[in-house]
C-alpha cells in the first residue's frame, strides 16, 4: 500500500505539472520561471525521454548479472579487457554517483587494480544512460556526443594516470585472487538480452527524434516515420515479453523500474525548480542575473573552465539534476566549453563523494584524484569549446 501511494503521488504531481495553467499566470519572477521550466519538462521529457530509460535501467538490473561486469576488474584480467569495460560501465550498469562508491569500494578492496578501478569510479556515473540521453535531448546532439565521448577517453586517462602515479603502491590485495563472481546469472540467453535491449533503446531514441535545424531530407523523412518506428520497435518487444518472459521475471522488471522512478524523478524535479528559480528559463531572468554567470564562466578561457569543474567537482548533483542546471547556466551566457567541463567534473564528484572515497584510497590518492577530475575537466570543456564554436 505504501508504494502504490507513492505512485498515486508521482503521478499526481505529475499530471500537475503537465496541466499547470503558467500561461494564466500574470506575476512573473524566479518563482514563474521555476515553474515554466517544470512544465516544459513535464511535456517533453518525461513521457517518451525518462519512462522508456527508467524501463531500460530494470531490465539491465534484473537481466543482466553485474558480477558478470565486475569480474573482469580483477587483477590478473587483461588490461585492456579492463580499462575497456570498466570506461563502459556506466552504460551497463546504469549507476548514479551514490551507487557506485559500494561497487568501487568492493571491486578495489578484492582486488582490482587501482587504474581500472578509478576508471570505473569515474566512468560508472559520467556516462549514465539517463545522463547521456537527456544530455542530447536538452542540450543538443553535441553536448551528448562529447559528454558520451569525452567521459569514456577522460576516464581511461585518469585510471591511467592514477594507475602511474602510485604504481609502486598499487594495491595489496590484487595477488590475492581475482573477484568473486557471486551467484547470480543471466535468465535469458545473450541473443535474447541482446535483442529485448535494443528493441527498448530503438524505442527510446526513435521517439526522440527532434526536427532538424538544417535542410536534411533523409533526417526529416525519419523525423516524419518516428512514430511508425516507434510502433513497429513497440510490437517487437511485446512479442518478446509474451514469448521469453515469465511473469516473476516481469514482476521483478517492474520493481527495478520503479525503484529507479522514485529515486529519481523527485530529485529532478527539485533540480528543474531549483534551475529555473535561479537561473530562469533561456531568454529569461532568474534571481541570478545573467551577467553575474556571463562574467565567471562566459567564454572559453581557461579560468571560466577551470571555475565551472571545481563548481561541478565540489557540488552535489543528484542523478540528471545537472542537465537543466546546465542549461539554464547556458541559457544565461555560460560558455559552451565550461558547461561541458561541468558535465564532466560534476556527475562523478561531489563533497559527500569525496569522503567516502578518501575512506578507501586513502587521502593521498583522493586528493590526487580531484586534481586530476578537475585539471583535465578544465581542459576537456577548453577543447570541446574549440571545435563547437
Amino acid at each position: 500500500m505504501l508504494e502504490l501511494r507513492k505512485l498515486i503521488y508521482l503521478i499526481t504531481g505529475f499530471l500537475i505539472i503537465y496541466f499547470l495553467p503558467t500561461e494564466n499566470i500574470s506575476v512573473y519572477g524566479p518563482v514563474y520561471e521555476a515553474l515554466g521550466l517544470a512544465k516544459w519538462y513535464a511535456r517533453e521529457h518525461v513521457l517518451f525521454c525518462l519512462v522508456p530509460a527508467f524501463f531500460i535501467a530494470g531490465a539491465v538490473s534484473v537481466f543482466i548479472s553485474k558480477d558478470s561486469v565486475i569480474r573482469y576488474f580483477g587483477g590478473q584480467a587483461n588490461k585492456f579487457i579492463s580499462y575497456g569495460i570498466a570506461s563502459i560501465s556506466g552504460t551497463i550498469l546504469a549507476v548514479c554517483s551514490c551507487t557506485v562508491l559500494p561497487l568501487f569500494a568492493g571491486i578495489y578492496k578484492r582486488g582490482a587494480g587501482l587504474g581500472p578501478a578509478v576508471t570505473f569510479l569515474y566512468s560508472g556515473p559520467a556516462i549514465n544512460i539517463f545522463a547521456i540521453i537527456l544530455s542530447a535531448r536538452v542540450l543538443g546532439w553535441e553536448f551528448g556526443l562529447g559528454r558520451a565521448t569525452g567521459a569514456v577517453i577522460f576516464s581511461i586517462i585518469i585510471g591511467l594516470l592514477m594507475h602511474f602515479i602510485f604504481i609502486k603502491e598499487g594495491n595489496s590485495s590484487i595477488e590475492n585472487g581475482d573477484i568473486t563472481t557471486g551467484k547470480n546469472q543471466d535468465t535469458h540467453s545473450l541473443a535474447q538480452t541482446g535483442l529485448y535491449l535494443f528493441s527498448m533503446l530503438a524505442i527510446l531514441i526513435s521517439a526522440n527524434l527532434a526536427p532538424s535545424a538544417s535542410n536534411n531530407s533523409l533526417w526529416s523523412l525519419l523525423f516524419q516515420l518516428k512514430w511508425y518506428f516507434t510502433g513497429c520497435f513497440t510490437i517487437m518487444l511485446s512479442f518478446m515479453i509474451i514469448k521469453w518472459f515469465k511473469k516473476d521475471d516481469l514482476i521483478s522488471w517492474i520493481k527495478e523500474t520503479w525503484k529507479y522512478a522514485k529515486q529519481i524523478l523527485p530529485l529532478l524535479l527539485a533540480g528543474i525548480l531549483l534551475a529555473g528559480f535561479l537561473l530562469g528559463r533561456s531568454g529569461h531572468e532568474g534571481a541570478i542575473p545573467s551577467h553575474f554567470v556571463i562574467n565567471l564562466v562566459g567564454g572559453n578561457s581557461i579560468s571560466a573552465n577551470f571555475f565551472a569543474s571545481v563548481f561541478g567537482a565540489f557540488m552535489y548533483f543528484a542523478t540528471l539534476t545537472e542537465v537543466p542546471i546546465v542549461q539554464g547556466l547556458l541559457s544565461a551566457g555560460m560558455g559552451k566549453g565550461p558547461a561541458m567541463a561541468l558535465l564532466l567534473a560534476g556527475p562523478a564528484l561531489s563533497l559527500p563523494n569525496m569522503l567516502v572515497i578518501k575512506s578507501v584510497l586513502g587521502i593521498k590518492k583522493t586528493v590526487v584524484y580531484i586534481v586530476l577530475v578537475s585539471v583535465i575537466a578544465t581542459f576537456s570543456g577548453i577543447i570541446f569549446g574549440l571545435i563547437v564554436s
